[in-house]
């Protein structure tokens, strides 16, 4: 009998179950056809593999060391069956000129799509939002999606870098955003300390950015009174009212009823990425996608006057004060490394 991927799954379940009562309903096998199956996969070995005993089944030297390189086949197997259904639905939609973008929240995607549909007039481009960067990320990873659009705060690694190959277009401020009638909205900057009675609104995420903000407040000398986690015209609506402050990119488009303000000493920064996957996009098309999500990085920020305002101010520090903030011209990021 030849060993088959097959034979090393009942291995791996027979193990992890412990016994073979337990791993014969995981398998949905009689247990009387499981234990024949592992005699005639022990056969093939050359010894046992599990000692049997009243409580279940442990796993002898030989066992081990067959569990150690199934440990390695099966994951390595896995992958190779998605990257080459990643390949071959690249191949095929590549033929059609397709390009399906995901993205955070955030002005960004559209921004990006309406680039895309000047330098790439014939490419029917779709896009899929989502507040989740892990979410985004194993759909890259899943060949679901072509490029993301995604971040991390401040210098985090982006989500199952290994993997995946992550551009960094730009790092930008973090800023906050009132009510234009609120007491500090006159000033061209507001300490994070003054808004320590607030009430806070942003939108969810599940990077660490929750926790840099939580940090930043005990930095400040408080603990934020309370978090409204919604999308974003709800977040809008909320500090529009006057019921909260909130969170935003410094990129955040001028809106009415808001005034959109810096936090002295930039306290929190946001890195914005595009992300891939190596196996399904070919080099060209990466690099003209990068670009433009740069440039429409690039349009947003000449759209804001606070943001406007924060980089001549930082352009004008003498030496030994901040360094000025810009878009970075780097390339990719070779899978395996972070952006940190």
């Amino acid at each position: 009998m030849e060993l088959e991927l097959r034979h090393l799954k009942t291995i791996r379940a027979i193990a992890e179950a412990g016994s073979l009562t337990r791993a014969a309903t995981v398998l949905g096998l009689a247990q009387p056809a499981l234990s024949a199956q592992l005699r005639r996969i022990e056969r093939a070995l050359g010894g046992a593999l599990f000692e049997r005993g009243r409580h279940g089944v442990r796993t002898t030297a030989l066992g081990e060391l067959v569990l150690e390189r199934t440990r390695i086949v099966l994951p390595a197997v896995s992958e190779l069956q998605r990257e080459a259904a990643r390949f071959a639905r690249s191949q095929r939609e590549g033929e059609r000129a397709r390009l399906r973008l995901g993205g955070t929240h955030g002005p960004l995607l559209g921004a990006l799509v309406d680039r895309l549909a000047d330098a790439a007039p014939g490419t029917a481009v779709t896009t899929c939002a989502s507040w989740s960067e892990r979410e985004l990320a194993e759909m890259l990873k899943q060949g679901r999606l072509d490029f993301a659009l995604s971040g991390t705060c401040g210098l985090a690694p982006p989500p199952d870098s290994p993997h995946l190959v992550w551009a960094e277009i730009a790092v930008d401020p973090v800023f906050v955003m009132l009510a234009d009638g609120h007491r500090l909205a006159r000033g061209r900057e507001i300490e994070l300390a003054a808004l320590a009675d607030e009430q806070w609104a942003c939108v969810p995420g599940d990077g660490c950015f929750a926790d840099c903000f939580t940090a930043a407040c005990a930095r400040a000398g408080f603990t934020p009174r309370r978090m409204y986690e919604t999308d974003t015209a709800s977040c809008v609506h909320l500090v529009q009212v006057g019921r909260a402050v909130g969170l935003c990119r410094a990129t955040f488009p001028p809106t009415p009823g808001l005034a959109i303000r810096p936090l002295a000493g930039t306290p929190l920064m946001w890195r914005h990425l595009l992300g891939w996957h190596p196996a399904g996009q070919r080099p060209g098309t990466a690099a003209t996608v990068l670009a433009q999500a740069r440039e429409a990085h690039a349009g947003a920020v000449a759209r804001s006057d606070s943001y406007a305002y924060w980089l001549a101010e930082r352009r004008s520090t003498p030496a030994g004060g901040l360094a000025p903030v810009t878009a970075p011209a780097a390339g990719s990021i070779p899978p395996g490394q972070g952006v940190g």
